[in-house]
């Protein structure tokens, strides 16, 4: 069974993400959209046509979405069969938070890192 198949995004903490996210966009051509993030669009010999993102995304310096992780960045990876893939990591030892969400976006996971980073395991929706 594969386990991550890539990066679906970037997160991490910022004390004024709206500025922090004109600032990356006037300097660096980062594509930011209202929400406050950006989409990378993938491609490759592997992928021609592109299909999946990459989401890079500053959130408040007091968000609790990482937590219990005290880091100030959560990433994001990318799986096939998330529902499996949990299951496997659990029975070897892996601290999983919270329960499984599912909806429009995919499904959901988060699982902890020996030191402490909280990590969030993306299975995309079909097609994506």
């Amino acid at each position: 069974m594969k386990r991550v198949t890539g990066i679906g995004g970037i997160f991490f903490k910022a004390k004024d993400p709206k500025a922090l996210g004109a600032w990356y966009k006037t300097y660096l051509g980062v594509d930011v959209q209202d929400w406050g993030g950006a989409s990378f669009r993938w491609n490759g010999p592997d992928n021609p046509q592109g299909a999946g993102t990459t989401v890079w995304s500053p959130f408040a310096a007091d968000t609790t979405y990482f937590a219990p992780s005290t880091a100030p960045f959560m990433i994001n990876y990318r799986v096939d069969d998330l529902h499996a893939l949990l299951a496997v990591l659990r029975d070897e030892g892996v601290l999983a938070e919270g329960e499984v969400q599912e909806s429009e976006y995919g499904k959901f996971a988060w699982i902890v890192d020996p030191e402490g980073n909280k990590i969030e395991l993306w299975q995309a929706p079909a097609g994506q």
